[in-house]
């Protein structure tokens, strides 16, 4: 159920972002989405006296920070402006093939064969639900977006490992904290001259939906799951993403999306699925 939740609350995003970028330039789009999700969790946060726990470990939460929401939302914003979203959506889907490299080079899971089949599987759903309409002319918008790809799949990994003890209300609300401030300084000279209400709407649902409820869902996720696995969310968000553009913005819907669909679910939870303990009585009679 998390894993649903979030794959439609990380599939609007595509939506909202393209339509507010239209009239605001993606470094106050972010830094507006960051605020608002901080206002919205700081009180809880203040509540249960959880931002000192999160503040303690302020190196650790600066590198989550920058890693996952700084760095990679300005990177996306200014490269979407570049490349087609059928790229973007590719190269993002990169990020679960890059945290489970990760997480078995450091000997914190084994990746198995049907893992490796899963991962392999959501890829290539993903690659037919963009329609394989991929332009990499723009070398320098496919780097910034593989940077991304690589950041979202680091960060999950340092909350598992670094900020496991600090409890996640902390971590999401001071984490929104410090990216606001990180935006504050260059909003001033990127503000719009003209907002329009959808541009505006889309911010808001940005920040209430796609980052507070969001990042609360992804901690719960992730402490449930690994860090590895709750990366296979990525293959899910295109998906959402191309569903709402249909409904929302009449986008078609190809062959390519109707047979990726299900290839992006079935990869999924080969992808993310833990292998079932042998039995000891099973493994008794198998060694002898």
């Amino acid at each position: 159920m998390l894993f649903i939740f979030l794959g439609v609350l990380w599939g609007m995003p595509y939506l909202l972002i393209r339509i507010a970028v239209g009239t605001i330039d993606p470094l106050v789009v972010a830094g507006s989405r960051t605020l608002i999700g901080a206002l919205l969790l700081l009180p809880v946060a203040l509540h249960r006296n959880a931002l000192a726990a999160a503040f303690r470990n302020w190196k650790w939460l600066l590198a989550f920070t920058l890693i996952e929401i700084s760095v990679p939302w300005v990177l996306l914003g200014h490269a979407e402006t570049r490349l087609n979203s059928s790229t973007a959506g590719l190269l993002i889907a990169i990020v679960p093939l890059f945290a489970a490299l990760i997480v078995s080079k450091l000997g914190h899971e084994r990746l198995e064969p049907r893992r490796m089949f899963g991962l392999g599987l959501g890829f290539a759903g993903v690659a037919l639900l963009v329609g394989l309409d991929i332009h990499f002319s723009d070398l320098l918008a496919v780097a910034a977006t593989i940077v991304v790809s690589l950041c979202y799949a680091i960060g999950p990994i340092i909350i598992d490992r670094k900020l496991s003890n600090v409890p996640a209300i902390g971590v999401i609300t001071a984490s929104l904290i410090l990216a606001t401030l990180i935006y504050a300084p260059f909003a001033p000279f990127l503000w719009p001259t003209e907002l329009t209400t959808a541009a505006v709407g889309s911010v808001v649902g940005l920040g209430v939906l796609c980052t507070a409820a969001a990042f609360m869902v992804f901690f719960a996720l992730i402490a449930e799951v690994g860090p590895a696995r709750a990366t296979v969310i990525t293959y899910v968000n295109p998906a959402v993403a191309i569903v709402l553009g249909a409904l929302v913005l009449s986008e078609p819907l190809t062959t390519g999306m109707m047979i990726g669909f299900p290839l992006v679910i079935l990869g999924s939870y080969l992808g993310t699925t833990r292998s079932r303990p042998v039995e000891p009585n099973a493994a008794s009679q198998a060694s002898s």
